[in-house]
């Protein structure tokens, strides 16, 4: 195992590129403007860009990170309001950490090749998350905050938007990281909030919709979606069966996925 004090190499089975620019790195801490009386969870803290700032804060902060010379590094400086979890944040449970008295606040610069399905394995832990700032990918960002009609909006969008406000806050240049990525990141707030769109009254059903809309969104919804609501069923909703996918709002979403769950109550 590498000594805890000597250099990190940026490891590429990882999706590590290492946050270096003081400039951003103080822009990221302002956005998230930690403090010391709440609990914040990091996802992979790397070389400590990000986590120092919140050590500093005060804040009980806990790291997630898979990489085993990043945790020994970490696991040296872990005391009481430090916390280091030697793990996969895809299988990681976040509730775990929230605290009693408020939501958990969870930060990261998410790799490249998992942000989609860790997006989707902390909405389904939603309940514990006060909010979440993330740098990702600039056309992931695009894609969570798109609008129904661009050319953005799909299923990440409308299944984030769903359980979240979405709020892009400005981008980052790939010389800012060490290695510099091939792509220009950007920095997100999601904030977790009430059903602003309406309640699905089954979760899994609303996924299946809109799993099975953007699946064939060259479709209209009279042939996306005829294996969970007919045509007609969709007329009574007050929406045209002959609408693409990438047209319909949130709300409509959850119009469909409801009526769909009244006509198949067993969910088959």
């Amino acid at each position: 195992m590498r000594h805890p004090g000597r250099a990190h190499r940026p490891r590429k089975r990882f999706g590590q590129n290492f946050l270096v620019d003081r400039h951003m790195i103080d822009r990221i801490e302002r956005a998230i403007d930690p403090r010391a009386t709440e609990t914040i969870a990091e996802i992979g803290p790397g070389l400590g860009a990000l986590t120092r700032p919140l050590i500093a804060s005060g804040a009980h902060l806990h790291l997630v990170e898979l990489d085993r010379d990043l945790v020994a590094r970490w696991q040296a400086q872990a005391g009481e309001r430090l916390a280091v979890h030697a793990a996969d944040a895809l299988d990681f449970d976040f509730r775990a950490l929230a605290p009693q008295s408020g939501g958990l606040r969870i930060v990261g610069n998410l790799p490249y090749n998992i942000s989609t399905p860790l997006l989707f394995h902390l909405l389904a832990q939603d309940d514990c998350i006060h909010d979440m700032h993330f740098m990702l990918q600039r056309e992931v960002v695009a894609r969570l905050a798109a609008e129904p009609g661009s050319a953005d909006y799909g299923r990440l969008g409308v299944m984030v938007q769903y359980r979240c406000l979405v709020q892009p806050l400005f981008d980052v240049p790939p010389h800012a990281f060490d290695p510099p990525p091939r792509v220009v990141s950007a920095v997100v707030r999601l904030l977790p909030q009430p059903f602003v769109h309406g309640r699905a009254d089954d979760y899994r059903m609303l996924a299946k919709v809109v799993r099975e809309a953007f699946g064939q969104r060259r479709k209209t919804l009279r042939n996306a979606l005829s294996a969970v609501l007919d045509a007609a069923a969709l007329q009574q909703l007050g929406i045209d069966p002959s609408r693409r996918p990438e047209t319909l709002h949130v709300a409509e979403f959850v119009a469909i996925a409801n009526a769909a769950s009244r006509a198949a109550p067993e969910h088959a």
